[in-house]
């Protein structure tokens, strides 16, 4: 395959990827709610046989056109969305959880009798029993159709790139995309389409499209058996659509650029542990339109986007890319990775799910760690012998200060929060604001629950938490060591008898 250039290097992918927060995308295209009911399966159904699944956790996300827009907020992109839902309870939730997302604004056209797609997903442990789906294929009322036009009109304006999510329920009749198309035209907006069904030809007038390779041979009727017959087919959607670009993701084999000039480019895929899939089309397409929106050329945004969707594979679930995420993952392809254990609470619970769907127990143990002496490291040590992934809470600076005094910490939150990601036995590291780590302990459930041996049973904080799901809670022996505050008083008595009379050192 001929390159349309040579690859573009690290210093401008650094730069896209920290301008990435700048970028404005509208979102038009199939709203859902994506539930998932979580629990653990111990017995099997007198009633037939089936397991029962005992529910100890439900949870929402926008799914469809909605992850798009969810993959956005979590780049810190601006991101517009007009969508239909109907008058129900999946439709409302929806509704709420756009509401809340930082950066959006959504515009939920509702169509009266009409049910909003909800994808509910059974799952104990890291294995799905079954997914359910109540939807409706049928086109949208024309009122609909005009309703999703006219916020699409109020909303155009301010954006510079327009995502076409077509998910097949409904949502994009001839009638919206003609409307989208039309009023792209007539603002200077590029539209990107993440495309659906066989008839391509409803997409015209797009600038980008970004088939599937099971989608492209749908589409064309060809069979992709090498090369040649991959850009044949592209050159056919380009003449359908009109299209700057047709963008093929190909698996395993990467992603393949082919440009209306005849040139060509294959980007290969991220060399990454697959955990799932899910979503991962939807964050590359994100960032390809983050990107665009920003002016930045289309290869350069595939590369990006490439990386983006090899972060998410390394994940559980319909995942997202973050911002710091996505930074080291370009650092990590120029070999320039560095330590990633210290993460936000967020990342943390995300690779916690990682963990436990790879059947890993999860071990906690937490506080100031404000000078870091053999006894920390000897407590750390046997903790992770107790586990296979231990993670370390770490009070924030003002938290130390509430509890220690304002002569405390000595070390900032950056400081002893990498110390302790330095050591073998910590697999990650992340910070707490609160007086106690109890939230975080419920958020991360762990397995074991660790503390010196200096404290009993009742004193540890959480301990009735993780006991009460059948966790265990381990106090560990240690041999006679210093604390941070004898380490500190020796110091400053030291200082004292060092001092001369006179009081000069």
């Amino acid at each position: 395959m001929a390159a349309a250039s040579q690859p573009e290097g690290l210093p401008e992918l650094i730069d896209l990827c920290d301008r990435l927060g700048q970028a404005r995308v509208l979102v038009v295209g199939d709203a859902m709610l994506d539930r998932f009911v979580r629990g653990k399966v111990e017995r099997i159904s007198p009633e037939a046989p089936i397991p029962v699944l005992s529910v100890t956790e439900e949870s929402d996300m926008p799914g469809g056109a909605g992850n798009v827009v969810r993959n956005l907020a979590a780049l810190g992109v601006a991101a517009g969305f007009v969508a239909a839902t109907g008058d129900d309870a999946p439709g409302q939730a929806l509704a709420e959880l756009l509401a809340a997302a930082p950066g959006v604004t959504a515009r939920l056209v509702v169509e009266p009798g009409r049910p909003t797609t909800l994808k509910t997903r059974f799952i104990a442990g890291h294995n799905h029993l079954l997914r359910t789906d109540r939807e409706t294929l049928a086109p949208i009322a024309s009122a609909t159709a005009q309703g999703l036009l006219a916020q699409l009109e109020a909303l155009a304006p301010d954006y510079p790139v327009f995502m076409v999510s077509d998910y097949g329920k409904g949502v994009l009749t001839p009638e919206v995309l003609a409307g989208t198309m039309a009023l792209a035209k007539a603002l200077g907006a590029r539209v990107v389409v993440d495309p659906k069904g066989a008839d391509f030809s409803r997409y015209r007038g797009a600038s980008v499209v970004t088939p599937n390779r099971a989608e492209l041979a749908a589409a064309t009727g060809m069979r992709l058996t090498d090369e040649a017959s991959y850009a044949a087919a592209a050159r056919r959607v380009i003449d359908v659509c009109g299209a700057d670009a047709v963008c093929v993701t190909r698996s395993e084999e990467g992603l393949s650029l082919f440009f209306a000039d005849g040139s060509a480019r294959h980007i290969r895929a991220e060399s990454a542990d697959v955990f799932d899939v899910s979503g991962a089309g939807d964050t590359l397409a994100a960032i390809l339109c983050a990107g665009l929106s920003l002016g930045a050329p289309l290869s350069l945004c595939a590369r990006l986007a490439n990386i983006g969707a090899g972060v998410v594979i390394r994940k559980v679930g319909t995942a997202v890319a973050h911002p710091d995420e996505l930074r080291r993952g370009v650092l990590s392809r120029a070999g320039a990775g560095g330590d990633d254990k210290v993460v936000s609470r967020e990342r943390l619970l995300e690779r916690v799910a990682l963990w436990r769907s790879q059947g890993l127990r999860v071990g906690f143990t937490n506080g100031c760690f404000d000078l870091l002496h053999p006894g920390h490291a000897l407590m750390l040590a046997r903790t992770r012998e107790l586990c296979d992934r231990l993670v370390v809470g770490v009070n924030t600076d003002d938290s130390v200060r509430r509890l220690k005094g304002p002569s405390r910490p000595v070390q900032n939150e950056q400081a002893r929060a990498g110390m302790l990601a330095s050591l073998s036995p910590v697999d990650a590291v992340t910070l707490f604001g609160e007086d106690t780590p109890l939230e975080l302990i419920r958020a991360v459930r762990p397995d074991v629950l660790a503390k010196g041996g200096d404290y009993t049973l009742e004193t540890v904080v959480g301990a009735d938490v993780v006991q009460a799901y059948g966790g265990r809670v381990a106090l560990i022996d240690l041999e006679p060591a210093a604390s941070t505050t004898d380490i500190i008083n020796r110091i400053l008595r030291s200082s004292e008898k060092r001092e001369t009379p006179d009081g000069s050192a």
